[in-house]
């Protein structure tokens, strides 16, 4: 059974920084695909950004420059450095993974960002 696991969440200044941890178990080798995104309350859950398992990254226009999604293979984890994040901007953030045909979800890490 795959399990994401989120960590690094909390409250932040604007213009400050701030690093999410996702820890995938269960997984096999294979090709795969992360991603975080982010649900404001009463928005819907957007991607923010996304990793293959080659490395080919993506990012959402909104955090383009500031935003920086990376993995560590070996230990099954994936990252996302947020730099200068806009202020008062709060969202839970949720770790996707996309394997073997399959989706799974972590829980999700609540973020605020103070002004």
């Amino acid at each position: 059974q795959v399990q994401l696991v989120e960590s690094g969440g909390g409250l932040v200044q604007a213009g400050g920084s701030l690093r999410l941890s996702c820890a995938a178990s269960g997984m096999r080798a294979g090709a795969n695909a992360f991603g975080w995104y982010r649900q404001a309350p009463g928005k819907e859950r957007e991607l923010v950004a996304a990793i293959t398992s080659g490395g080919s990254t993506a990012y959402a226009d909104s955090v383009k420059g500031r935003f920086t999604v990376s993995r560590d293979n070996a230990k099954d984890m994936v990252f996302l450095q947020m730099n200068r994040p806009r202020p008062k901007v709060t969202a839970v953030y949720f770790c996707y993974l996309c394997y073997e045909m399959n989706e799974y979800w972590g829980r999700g890490t609540h973020n605020t960002v103070s002004s």
